[in-house]
């Protein structure tokens, strides 16, 4: 990459001191006495666009600098991403040195051997100063970037998680109401705000496979029967019927006209122009209901996703820098993750660009992240942290990295417009969703 800001060796190693970050650069590790190691050598790296690729792009000719490689880092979008990253590993290229470790693909791609463990390099102490700490990244977020034998295979660089927030909140407490705790909590503030000042009461995005799931949960229901080692859909159970029929009558009788076409970002617009009042989204999205953007950021508050009769489920998705197995340049590449991910960069992104989505845990607890991540007098941090850490103690989440799971992710959005859309029972939908999740998964060769 062609460089655009001026480095300054020192002034960057002034930095890392300050934050107490030690070794950022594998040029200072006793391997390489402090020369530009990786001169001559082309680091192809590609991740989705999102905004920590982003502040890494305008960081890159600092790692050059250092370093001596040259980096060409490519951000597609999201799904244009996923199917080059499939492509190339199955079919073992050598094109990328360092790429993103999708969630949802995560199982797939470690499985079949296409990413390079990581260990090795982390134990290394001329590879990996010991202050660079992987245990500070947060147990649950390693977890669906590792295999099952606890092998990491990607460092985490991002997160979102599923809570809950009303942004109108104003209209609950004129009802009496605090925000709910419970399912049945829910149902009964909706019915109190709802209406209230041309309000819908309900609003979330129309991808069910993600925001359906921690109702499922909630009702005691799972996806599979026990994944990752046993795929058999259990979606036909009383407790998923009873969840299709809450989640779906909350939509019906609570959501605004057309409820079924909103995506991510109209359910975020409903909610910043206070169209809509309460919702269950991702982190990344709710948080912005409390921005400069927002017509409700006086009014917004948060909370935990509900919980349901048998607990609190919410949604927690990660991607990891990983190195292909296939690559040429794999200490370079380590050396590349090593400095994007140090702590040191880490908090300077959360200072200097406002970065929301942190996954060190020192990140999480630190005054900076607080300070960003209090919106309308509300600690988003806590919330996201305690949802982290749920998932890694009830493992929840692992239906999700399976690698069939976007087959049933598929099946489940049809259920659920159709009970919304009238179309079908909760029960005749969840049979469907059964029937042909069985179908699919079989055809994907899964013995059921």
């Amino acid at each position: 990459m062609a460089l655009t800001h001026e480095f300054s060796r020192r002034r960057l190693l002034a930095g890392a001191a300050a934050f107490g970050g030690g070794l950022l650069l594998p040029g200072k590790a006793p391997a390489y006495g402090g020369a530009k190691p990786f001169s001559g050598v082309t680091l192809n790296v590609s991740t989705f666009n999102a905004p920590f690729a982003r502040i890494l792009t305008k960081w890159l000719p600092e790692f050059e600098e250092a370093t001596g490689a040259r980096v060409v880092y490519d951000t597609p979008a999201f799904p244009v991403y996923n199917q080059r990253a499939d492509l190339e590993l199955s079919t073992g290229g050598a094109a990328y040195d360092v790429l993103n470790i999708t969630f949802i693909y995560s199982s797939r791609w470690i499985g079949a051997g296409w990413f390079t463990p990581l260990d090795d390099y982390i134990r290394d102490a001329n590879r990996t100063p010991a202050d660079w700490d992987v245990e500070d990244f947060l147990p649950g977020l390693r977890a669906p970037e590792s295999d099952k034998a606890g092998r990491l295979y990607g460092v985490p660089w991002t997160v979102d998680t599923f809570i809950s927030g009303a942004s109108r909140f104003d209209l609950f407490k004129n009802a009496g109401l605090g925000l709910p705790d419970t399912t049945d909590e829910l149902v009964t503030a909706l019915k109190a705000v709802h209406g209230k000042e041309k309000v819908a009461g309900f609003v979330t995005d129309n991808h069910y496979g993600w925001t359906f799931v921690p109702f499922l949960q909630a009702f005691g229901g799972n996806v599979f029967r026990n994944p990752p080692d046993d795929l058999t859909p259990v979606l036909d159970t009383p407790e998923v019927v009873a969840a299709a029929e809450y989640f779906a009558r909350i939509l019906k009788e609570f959501g605004p006209n057309g409820v079924l076409s909103y995506t991510e970002d109209q359910a975020l617009q409903a909610l910043q122009n206070g169209r809509a009042n309460y919702s269950a989204i991702g982190q990344t999205y709710l948080s912005q209901v409390g921005g400069p953007n927002s017509k409700t950021a006086s009014t917004v508050a948060y909370s935990p996703v509900v919980r349901g009769p048998a607990g609190r489920f919410p949604g927690v998705a990660t991607h990891g820098l990983g190195i292909p197995a296939a690559s040429k340049n794999k200490d370079a590449a380590w050396a590349f993750i090593q400095w994007a991910l140090s702590k040191k960069n880490t908090r300077r992104a959360i200072v200097e660009e406002r970065y929301a989505s942190p996954t060190r845990r020192s990140d999480f607890e630190s005054a900076e992240f607080k300070r960003i991540a209090t919106v309308n007098g509300y600690d988003l941090s806590e919330i996201i942290a305690s949802a982290v850490d749920l998932a890694a103690r009830q493992g929840h989440m692992k239906y999700r990295t399976v690698p069939v799971y976007p087959q049933v992710d598929q099946q489940l959005n049809k259920a659920i417009a159709n009970i919304v859309s009238g179309q079908l029972s909760p029960k005749q939908a969840i049979e469907q969703a059964q029937a042909g999740s069985i179908t699919d998964l079989r055809r994907a060769g899964v013995a059921i």
